[in-house]
């Protein structure tokens, strides 16, 4: 709900389109707690002639200060230049998870390519739920001169662009063919975007006619405007069923999600497992809600946990979900839970989760709920051999993970081993650096291994799992917080995906560093290719050979090269020692610097005895696929449906 700015007595103002749309985000602000922050930190863009003229010259007034109607800005909301659309929304993205969903950015392309390259970043955004506003060029809305440069023309209908196609990957989407529309679709997304239940990428479709169409707004579209993030209280009756659940269980354990992390629930968490002692399995967003080494934290749980977290997941009578969207790799494609009388009790803003898995559905705020059903509880525990089997079983896995980040592989084999890599970085970064990852085998060793010790200190995105990620994501996550370094660890094939927004933290002065992982292939695809039968088929990165198969010497790609060629500092490292001592030289120095480090394509991480939902095909002639097969269906025969 937002708050309503003073009356103008119907005084007007004549602005573009365009203008009115930068003017009308210096004025949004959001307010949780009694904290209350501008809601846009800037404008994220590349010109095109969809915008060049129209948005483009506003937010250049803007940055000039050139408004001749005395307007001062309540907020500033500086323009950064991307260079790649897709990237900005993942600049974005990172930016807004970084601030809890309390700020993010907008981010503006031109018609055509420019804005249809934006489509994967809003299903990401909206997969994720990050609030992320999405301002695509379109066609003219006059139809004067169609069809227009980069228009789609469709025999059934005129209104149609390709900026339809972000309908279904928006929590919002409008179109303003006339300047009247415009206060509404703002306030619409706006409405989206501040909704903790229904957040994610909005989207105001701009034709470019109309971003340049001079028009007199009401004052008080341009008031300032706060927007108040609300914390949703839980029904009393269903507390104290969630309650008497809870002192009926024999083996409760709880799996925290990103829902406890936007909510600021942390602090609220930590108390009631305290209090209660049951423990605690972690989601990829839920992540680092309690400290790894708190002896109620089982780590990471499902597909890609931790021996602790999927050992008391397959006994646990009781699950409460706090916050969590239970996808296949947090349930391990529903194999984690096999105590056959299992129940579960879902605390979550958003109904689409609260019911999954047949669950007590407790609708609210992660915080708000933590604290009811904490005071319900009073003086209810669990037995002190279930603490001390929780606090033994962390300490068995950190174990493992020591000897996994001391393995001595890369001093055999002269090649490090990913997780002597992580374990490298996390010997030099401080408790309150951020890790950033995406996609590949990376996030999956993170999630098991990293020692998270602060709050908001792990940034992993596998709700949509999208290679080039890791650096605009990275550099969103710096700008949001600057005062923290960031590593972001990322694989040669993420990597080669979306280089390009390293050009943007050199020009913004945007400090990240970077650990590239060269191993010459797709590690991930490559290892999940040999489980599955297919002998890791076009996952290296080889010249054809004789026979016209991928499989000769290796291409000679020099990322670092082209890393330095973006105006980045490089440091290349071959041994544990060099790394680490890079490391330490990347955190010292000012700038970005990327660290080039050659890995061993088949090293591998712990098993946490996670299983993930893979199909194998159903007839073949290769004996590697006709095994995999067999091991599939033994798998297959675990899964439940949680009713």
């Amino acid at each position: 709900m937002s708050s309503t700015p003073s009356g103008s007595n119907g005084a007007t103002v004549r602005l573009t389109v365009a203008q009115a749309v930068v003017r009308f985000l210096q004025s949004q602000f959001s307010e949780r707690d009694g904290q209350r922050q501008p809601f846009f930190g800037g404008v994220l863009g590349i010109f095109g002639h969809g915008n060049v003229a129209g948005v483009g010259q506003a937010l250049l007034e803007a940055e000039l200060g050139a408004l001749g109607d005395g307007w001062r800005p309540p907020a500033e909301v500086p323009y950064v230049t991307g260079r790649n659309e897709q990237a900005m929304v993942h600049t974005a993205v990172g930016y807004a998870r970084q601030k809890d969903r309390l700020q993010t950015l907008a981010v503006t392309a031109s018609i055509g390519p420019g804005s249809s390259n934006m489509l994967t970043g809003a299903a990401l955004a909206t997969v994720n739920r990050i609030p992320v506003l999405l301002l695509p060029s379109d066609v003219f809305a006059t139809r004067v001169a169609s069809p227009v440069l980069q228009e789609l023309e469709q025999d059934y209908g005129y209104d149609v662009s390709v900026n339809d196609a972000f309908r279904p990957l928006s929590r919002f989407f409008d179109r303003v063919w006339r300047p009247e529309q415009l206060p509404a679709a703002l306030l619409g997304a706006m409405r989206v975007l501040t909704d903790p239940a229904q957040t994610g990428a909005a989207t105001i479709a701009l034709p470019q006619d109309v971003q340049a169409e001079a028009f007199d707004w009401p004052v008080e579209l341009f008031g300032e405007r706060t927007w108040r993030i609300s914390r949703p209280v839980p029904e009393r009756a269903l507390v104290a069923e969630a309650a008497a659940l809870v002192r009926a269980a024999k083996a409760p354990m709880i799996v925290a999600g990103g829902g406890v992390t936007y909510s600021g629930a942390d602090d609220a968490l930590r108390a009631f497992v305290e209090a209660t002692g049951i423990p605690v399995g972690q989601t990829q967003a839920g992540k680092g809600t309690l400290p790894y080494d708190h002896p109620l934290c089982l780590g990471a749980i499902g597909s890609t946990g931790t021996t602790a977290a999927n050992e008391i997941a397959a006994e646990a009578d009781l699950v409460i979900g706090i916050g969590t969207r239970y996808s296949d790799f947090t349930t391990a494609s529903r194999t984690a839970f096999q105590n056959p009388g299992v129940r579960f009790v879902n605390v979550n803003v958003t109904g689409l989760d609260a019911v999954k898995h047949a669950g007590l559905p407790v609708l609210a705020d992660a915080r708000e709920a933590l604290e009811a059903l904490g005071a319900e509880l009073a003086g209810f525990s669990t037995p002190p051999g279930y603490r001390e089997r929780a606090a033994r079983l962390n300490r068995e896995w950190d174990a493992v993970v020591e000897r996994y980040y001391h393995s001595g592989i890369g001093e055999e084999t002269g090649l490090l081993a990913q997780a002597e890599v992580l374990g490298a970085v996390d010997e030099v970064a401080e408790a309150r650096d951020v890790v950033v990852c995406a996609a590949g085998s990376l996030p999956g060793d993170l999630h098991c291994m990293w020692r998270t010790r602060e709050r908001k200190g792990y940034h992993v995105e596998y709700g949509y799992s999208c290679m080039g990620y890791e650096i605009p994501g990275g550099i969103g996550v710096r700008m949001a917080a600057p005062d923290r370094d960031v590593f972001i660890t990322v694989g040669d094939g993420s990597y080669l995906m979306m280089p390009t927004e390293l050009v943007t933290a050199v020009q913004e002065h945007v400090k990240v560093i970077v650990v590239l992982l060269q191993n010459h292939g797709f590690a991930s695809i490559g290892a999940l290719s040999e489980s599955r039968g297919s002998q890791r088929f076009g996952t290296r990165y080889r010249y054809r050979d004789a026979e016209g198969r991928l499989a000769g010497d290796r291409l000679p790609v020099d990322l670092a090269a082209n890393a330095e060629s973006l105006g980045v500092r490089v440091l290349r490292v071959n041994t544990r020692k060099e790394l680490v001592e890079a490391l330490r030289d990347a955190k010292a120095h000012p700038e970005s610097t990327l660290v080039h480090v050659e890995t061993d394509l088949h090293s591998e991480a712990p098993d946490g005895g996670g299983w993930w939902d893979v199909p194998v095909s159903g007839v073949s002639h290769l004996g590697s696929t006709q095994t995999a097969r067999a091991e599939y269906e033994r798998q297959k025969a675990r899964q439940r449906p949680l009713l």
